[in-house]
């Protein structure tokens, strides 16, 4: 084999090993503490500043400061976003800080089908009558928790380049309604854009 076919094989095997090794999995810890952005999307950092920015903000508001201790219900969020996003994590975050802080009770809708339920076996005489919970004694709210997830989403115009950007817009807003009148009390949002370039080519 002349030099000149022996170098081909050479280089050929290099650029074999280096493609196999692209193709090797890879993982390693990352810090939820610590943003970490691959692109322009929402990520679980983007949920922790936004939840903890209006859980915040919320327990300085005055309804939040009354010695009754609000009895609150909270639904999950609905995402108007383009994207999957389980919005359900962001409210019970919310609901989970608010309640740490000692300031604020709340209601537990997502039990109360099997509470219900519950109930219901326990009336039909399989638990013992004195032990039995009786209908009727459940809290009512006095306040209702909403919010909804929102996104803007922006790309450069069409032109010869070697990379595109992405700017995306994400707001998260929520509102706190009196259940009794229906006057909406408090309303709040957090904002985050971001812009990200990637390659045109690349993998």
């Amino acid at each position: 084999m002349s030099h000149k076919h022996q170098l081909q094989w050479f280089l050929l095997l290099l650029l074999s090993v280096a493609l196999l090794s692209g193709c090797v999995s890879k993982t390693r810890e990352l810090d939820p503490n610590n943003p970490t952005y691959y692109d322009a999307s929402y990520d679980f950092s983007d949920k922790k500043a936004m939840v903890n920015d209006l859980s915040g903000r919320i327990l300085q508001a005055p309804f939040a400061n009354s010695s009754a201790k609000p009895l609150m219900i909270i639904y999950p969020f609905s995402n108007e976003t383009s994207e999957h996003i389980n919005t359900r994590g962001v409210s019970d975050d919310i609901q989970r800080l608010m309640l740490q802080s000692g300031r604020f009770r709340f209601i537990n809708e997502q039990q109360r089908k099997n509470i219900a339920a519950e109930m219901d076996y326990q009336a039909k005489g399989y638990v013992d009558k004195a032990m039995r919970i009786k209908f009727g004694k459940q809290l009512g709210a006095d306040y209702l928790l909403s919010g909804s997830l929102r996104s803007i989403m922006k790309e450069e115009p069409k032109q010869v380049r070697v990379t595109v950007s992405d700017r995306i817009y994400y707001s998260l807003d929520i509102t706190v309604t009196d259940l009794e009148t229906g006057e909406i009390i408090y309303a709040d949002q957090a904002e985050i854009a971001r812009e990200a370039s990637r390659p045109i080519i690349g993998w």
